[in-house]
């Protein structure tokens, strides 16, 4: 098997391309057997047809009026601000993000929190029966067999197949339930829990299909990555935040200008600096730091070849493309001889296409950004809004923990969170 490894710009768009016009050149190789055991068959593991119809099946569900729903977000994040000390102390930030994101993906995707924040707030320590305890080994064994290839595939794992299906089993109560609730089952009392009078992502799918398989499929791709992503995001955004004190504090600024309040979805998108500072933090640590893609035929990359690297290059059938989005975001001709700096700034006027893809891009880009995003800066500005200390106690610098997303190996708990003067 040949490997290609590649971080120009131009080269991703051949990936895209290619499932936009139903060419068959590329494909997501290994992906798909790995990541199955967990998510199935949905719209990060399929190709082609399937994938198309993944797609069109999800994607009404992300509509503004879904994602700008921010009141579930503000009854978590009092669960996130009690877990967090106010005397000085330390606390490892990241750990609660992964719980926030978790709950608040599963309480938008089925309507029902797993409460994992609130499992800590009671002292509960959660055992491998718990769903957040399986869902972390799940994807803990995804990420490992990733690395192992096709040994990943071949060597038992009893635990992440017990672990696999508690994740399912949950996942279908809800499916069950939803079903009932499309067949007008759940509409005989006011009271019957199946009943809601706001909008749910599952009973979305369940008017579109009443295959179950299908249903539970693309519920698991969208939790993964809705879950890990904004988790992922926000643990990195903090990393550097709490060492760059007048990011902090020009940040604490803007969001004065709410008075104190929760914000509306209107008034998110108009912070620009945080939207400066989250774009920041997908460039310099994205969340997902290499892809992939399998080459299903003979065909060429637009660039890379030849003696200046900018002519095509042949690819062989069976080879595994690579394509390092740390290393295009980096770039010091794209983004600067500061590249290798963390400086929100540089978003005031800088409006990069394919140089910059914390989301993919083109027909593949993810579905779920503007959620992500939107919870993302909502939590910032809650935190922004409590602490006017965000203080780093880490003597080291971050060093990268790649499992599914890219995040920091030691934790966001360097930190010291505290109120007090600017």
């Amino acid at each position: 098997m040949c490997f290609w490894r590649t971080s120009k710009p131009r080269n991703p768009t051949v990936f895209s391309n290619s499932s936009n016009t139903g060419s068959n050149d590329y494909g997501l190789g290994s992906r798909v057997a790995t990541f199955g055991p967990l998510l199935g068959h949905g719209i990060f593991t399929s190709d082609g047809e399937h994938w198309a119809q993944s797609r069109a099946m999800v994607r009404p569900n992300f509509v503004k009026d879904q994602i700008a729903d921010l009141e579930k977000l503000e009854e978590l994040m009092q669960a996130l601000l009690a877990l967090i000390p106010t005397d000085g102390s330390t606390v490892n930030l990241q750990d609660l993000f992964f719980c926030y994101t978790l709950d608040s993906a599963t309480e938008f995707l089925f309507g029902h929190s797993v409460q994992s924040l609130k499992q800590r707030l009671s002292g509960v320590v959660p055992d491998d029966s718990d769903f957040a305890s399986a869902f972390n080994y799940a994807q803990h064994a995804i990420a490992r067999n990733t690395r192992l290839g096709f040994l990943g595939r071949v060597i038992p794992d009893h635990k992440a197949t017990r672990s696999n299906r508690i994740c399912h089993n949950l996942v279908e109560q809800f499916i069950d339930k939803a079903l009932k609730y499309r067949e007008g089952y759940a509409k005989k009392s006011s009271n019957d829990e199946g009943r809601h009078t706001r909008y749910l992502f599952l009973q979305g799918l369940a008017e579109q299909t009443g295959d179950r398989d299908r249903i539970r499929d693309e519920l698991m791709n969208i939790l993964l990555a809705g879950r890990d992503t904004t988790a992922s995001l926000l643990s990195n955004l903090f990393f550097m935040l709490a060492r760059c004190p007048k990011i902090w504090k020009k940040l604490r600024e803007e969001v004065a200008t709410l008075n104190g309040r929760a914000p509306t979805y209107q008034q998110l998108r108009n912070l620009t600096y945080l939207k400066h500072c989250l774009n920041e933090s997908l460039r310099f640590h994205p969340v997902v730091p290499v892809n992939s893609r399998k080459a299903l035929s003979n065909t060429v990359l637009p660039v890379g070849g030849g003696p200046a690297g900018r002519s095509p290059v042949f690819v062989r059938k069976g080879t595994i493309v690579f394509y390092s989005v740390w290393a295009m975001h980096r770039r010091q001709d794209i983004y600067g001889p500061d590249a290798n700096e963390f400086r929100p700034e540089r978003w005031a006027d800088l409006r990069p296409g394919w140089e910059y893809l914390p989301f993919n891009g083109g027909p593949r880009i993810c579905i779920g950004q503007q959620y992500a995003l939107t919870e993302a800066a909502y939590v910032t500005v809650r935190l922004a809004q409590q602490f006017s200390i965000l203080e780093s106690r880490d003597s080291g610098q971050w060093e990268e923990a790649l499992t599914l997303t890219l995040c920091s190996r030691n934790g966001t708990k360097a930190l010291k969170l505290g109120v007090g003067s600017d």
